[in-house]
């Protein structure tokens, strides 16, 4: 049986930045899960090709993406979805399925999006403290925002999380979309009596997004999540384990 592919889903940007980040990302994914061969063997011990799709701005679509999993044999090779978001939005909830169903491919499984997560929360304080963020400054947990409910409540339990490793209160502040704003976060804890602010970016890569933080009157900015190993191993992980119901699901 062939191994089921992993397809990474992100949203897409302009930034060249942003572009090689998901590149990079799924080069990383893919040393993580043993390929570098030209596409899936024949049973479910060897590697699967790992493909990157664009939901917005940039292509190939996830379902163009889909459409062209096939082996020399013209078989469909199974696929697993992981949404490269650190929120679940509409482009997970709308766009994502919208696409596993315009390609007609008939074995896929979409895992949960990225975030949140405690290793992203991780990976967070590590950055902050690179930044040089120290006990009793205070912190904004940058978001670049969502008109999506569920988004926003995805938000509020990645912010708990950072507060939980930092062990102190986080104000959320959205860059693009929401209320508050970043600056308006700053400045309010300028006002209540912090001495120094610094922001955790919960962004995946530099940007016009991570440039505006370094705008918003904060004495230090941490780098955008990236890709750390732990990030590689958390989309791993999510397709070990979609992989799995992609086995059950054909074995039926």
């Amino acid at each position: 049986m062939t191994s089921p592919a992993l397809v990474l889903v992100a949203h897409g940007t302009r930034s060249t930045k942003g572009v090689q980040m998901i590149a990079s990302l799924a080069e990383a994914v893919s040393k993580e899960l043993g390929a570098g061969i030209p596409g899936p063997g024949t049973d479910t011990g060897e590697a699967p090709w790992v493909r990157t799709a664009f939901v917005d701005v940039l292509g190939p679509s996830p379902s163009e993406v889909l459409r062209d999993l096939v082996t020399p044999a013209g078989e469909a090779v199974p696929a697993v979805v992981v949404p490269a978001f650190l929120a679940s939005g509409y482009h997970v909830y709308q766009d994502v399925p919208r696409e596993v169903a315009e390609s007609a491919h008939p074995a896929v499984v979409v895992t949960p999006a990225m975030g949140p997560d405690p290793a992203l929360a991780r990976i967070m304080r590590m950055r902050l403290h690179a930044a040089g963020r120290q006990p009793g400054d205070a912190v904004v947990f940058a978001a670049a925002g969502s008109s999506d409910a569920r988004a926003r409540q995805d938000v509020r339990r990645a912010a708990g999380l950072l507060a939980e490793r930092l062990g102190v209160p986080v104000r959320i502040g959205y860059v693009a979309t929401g209320a508050p704003r970043i600056p308006e976060v700053v400045a309010d804890l300028r006002a209540s009596g912090a001495r120094r602010v610094f922001i955790a970016s919960y962004l995946l890569a530099h940007g016009l997004f991570q440039q505006r933080l370094h705008e918003a009157g904060a004495d230090g900015v941490a780098e955008p999540i990236g890709v750390h190993p732990a990030v590689v191993r958390l989309i791993a992980d999510r397709y070990r384990a979609a992989a799995r119901e992609v086995v059950r699901i054909r074995a039926r």
